[in-house]
């Protein structure tokens, strides 16, 4: 693997950042405006489900409106804002960056909107390591769905899928992945959760550094990231 990759795909939330979103109460507050205007088809629940999942649902219904289409995503940005305000980077990760840069095309794909990705990615100061930044407002479907992966493959045509290596911390993030074609490295992930999703890894890492050995870049000694 270390040979061939020439490109990583990070998710964000939980990933590079540590992200204080609350997203289970952002699922439960987008099920609870579909739910009371009838917009989900009958027998969807929150098992399983992610707030990108739900909507999905409510827009294959046909009954929703471009205005509650846009009342339902102020949800989910409403939760974003709150939870990326002071976020904070995962330890490593501008280690990592320094010594991925120039080595490897370095891009993000996330489910949050680029606004607010960029956003955070500027006040902790890593926004200038990547190539190219994929969020809600550039993809058809969010993650479980490969729509954001597929779009990073369209973008760099010269580099094939098997030559990039996404990293995330969730089912979503792999499942995403598997889909694209796009092997997966998980970070500090909940195992039951890639167990129950059928997602299978290429590789299981608790800190960022352990991505190193797996391209094959020689372990610098850095200094801590002051940020954390």
């Amino acid at each position: 693997m270390s040979n061939s990759i020439r490109g990583i795909m990070f998710d964000m939330d939980n990933t590079l950042l540590k992200s204080t979103i609350d997203f289970a109460a952002m699922k439960q507050d987008t099920y609870d405006f579909l739910r009371s205007r009838r917009l989900l088809p009958e027998g969807v629940g929150l098992e399983g489900q992610t707030t990108s999942t739900l909507i999905e649902s409510a827009v294959e219904v046909k009954r929703m409106s471009e205005e509650q289409l846009e009342q339902v995503w102020n949800i989910a940005v409403a939760h974003e804002k709150r939870g990326m305000k002071g976020a904070r980077l995962e330890p490593g990760v501008t280690s990592l960056l320094e010594q991925l840069r120039g080595r490897f095309l370095l891009t993000i794909v996330t489910n949050n909107s680029v606004t607010a990705a960029m956003q955070a990615l500027e006040e902790n100061r890593i926004a200038a390591y990547f190539d190219c930044v994929a969020g809600r407002e550039t993809m058809g479907r969010l993650k479980p769905y490969p729509d954001g992966f597929l779009s990073i493959l369209g973008q760099y045509p010269d580099i094939h899928r098997n030559e990039w290596l996404a990293v995330g911390d969730s089912w979503i993030d792999g499942k995403a992945a598997a889909e694209a074609g796009v092997p997966f490295i998980a970070y500090r992930a909940d195992e039951a959760g890639l167990n129950r999703a059928n997602v299978k890894p290429a590789a299981s890492i608790r800190h960022m550094g352990e991505l190193l050995p797996i391209l094959g870049v020689e372990v610098q000694p850095k200094e801590e990231d002051t940020s954390l």
